[in-house]
């Protein structure tokens, strides 16, 4: 049997597929297994995946249990679209209510965060009968019109003609009171201007704007203003969903309680699926018909019910702050002995380490500081990948390391990874 070659991949996406298609790495192995904490490359080498495909894989690769599930539902009935009575979507539906936050009760399942996203927008203006959005600057809530619209992250706002009246504000970022009160003056500017807003969508940790946490005041002040204006809350819990940052969504580490609640990655471990929550009252203004050829099909509704169930049995959230406590602690050490290491944040296993290139001579301009910065995180990424460990990058600049493990993943995984980062950071340094 031929070997692949990544050549070969890389030949074949340039020909077949968008050149819009990137992939991470300048020399990318080609993954073709993965076993929980694990991936395998075409040559048989083992890689600790501290990314997860984007916090996707929380209950690990083609983990046993959830896959049984999958395959026994498979095997019964495999598709049905939501025009046809079945099991699978009321028992996912039913189970997910018991997990969500405030009086949220009601799904909407889709097939991904975009598309979860675009719904819970539409839900807004059919409730509130109001068209405008308030989203913050490094949010990121997918690539289709309406969300890339909200979207406040430049390289991911690519289509040429977005919605009018999509307001952004500046970034919450707990530490950083400056930050968090330009955000809210921002706020207050803008509900007091426009009284057509429907909805504010936010994520309650940022991912892909750099892992970027609010404080709790902000979030306090956040609800108090939304509620006053009679502005929904939409929670993006896309990244942050299903015990990845030690609750179940990462929006109950803050005083505030969406009106509607998106997710994915997760709920599926790598199956697609994904769902708009929200309560009684406000489902109910969402009467036009409507449907989903894949969304919460038998197949995709039996694994999310196994991924749920996997982690309360393994009480995955607990797991994952014990761990996430080792990599803050680990890394933060780490930055005391590396100056390219400028902060660490995050919470469970949503953990990011921003990367600041230093000038050995004359001082770097912004734009220089910002390049050299992307470049060296790019160095750690590659040679961290070359020994073993994939970890992710994210931030507006793309200088910060994303350390986003399967929730399984061990101590002495960790504590490896921690080492030959040190190992690394000395190369670089």
């Amino acid at each position: 049997m031929k070997q692949i070659q990544s050549e070969d991949i890389i030949a074949k996406r340039r020909e077949f597929l968008f050149p819009g298609v990137h992939h991470f790495y300048q020399d990318p192995p080609v993954m073709v297994r993965g076993s929980m904490q694990y991936l395998y490359d075409a040559n048989g080498k083992q890689y600790v995946d501290f990314f997860s495909g984007v916090s996707v894989m929380n209950c690990g690769h083609c983990n046993p249990d959830i896959i049984k599930k999958s395959i026994d539902q498979m095997q019964r009935l495999q598709h049905t679209t939501t025009i046809y009575l079945t099991e699978p979507i009321v028992q996912l539906a039913e189970k997910l209510a018991t997990i969500l936050p405030g009086n949220i009760k009601r799904s909407f399942f889709c097939n991904s965060g975009t598309e979860a996203n675009e719904g819970a927008l539409l839900l807004a203006r059919l409730h509130t009968k109001k068209r405008n959005f308030i989203y913050l600057h490094g949010g990121l809530h997918g690539r289709s019109q309406l969300t890339a619209s909200v979207t406040g992250i430049p390289m991911w706002r690519g289509a040429p003609y977005l919605e009018e009246n999509c307001y952004e504000i500046p970034a919450y970022h707990a530490g950083n009171l400056q930050a968090e009160e330009a955000s809210l003056t921002a706020l207050k500017k803008t509900l007091s201007q426009d009284a057509n807003i429907a909805a504010m969508i936010m994520e309650p940790i940022q991912g892909n704007g750099g892992i970027i946490m609010p404080s709790q005041e902000y979030m306090k002040q956040v609800a108090t203003l939304l509620k006053k204006h009679k502005v929904l809350v939409i929670m993006d819990e896309v990244q942050t969903g299903f015990g990845r940052t030690g609750t179940w969504f990462g929006c109950e580490h803050f005083p505030i309680t969406p009106d509607i609640i998106t997710t994915a990655k997760a709920l599926g471990n790598g199956y697609p699926i994904a769902a708009f929550s929200t309560t009684d009252s406000i489902a109910s203004s969402m009467t036009i018909p409507s449907a989903s050829t894949l969304g919460g099909h038998p197949t995709a509704a039996a694994t999310a019910i196994g991924v749920i169930e996997y982690i309360e049995e393994h009480n995955l959230g607990k797991r994952a702050t014990h761990l996430g406590d080792m990599m803050i602690h680990g890394l933060k050490r780490l930055q005391t002995i590396f100056p390219c290491i400028h902060e660490v944040r995050g919470t469970g296993c949503m953990v990011g380490a921003e990367v600041r290139a230093i000038a050995k001579t004359q001082k770097f301009t912004n734009t220089q500081q910002f390049q050299e910065s992307a470049n060296l995180t790019d160095f750690i990424i590659e040679t961290m990948k070359n020994r073993g460990f994939i970890i992710g990058k994210n931030g507006l600049h793309r200088n910060v390391l994303a350390f986003q493990p399967p929730l399984v993943v061990e101590e002495q995984d960790i504590e490896n990874m921690l080492k030959q980062l040190s190992e690394v950071l000395s190369l670089a340094d």
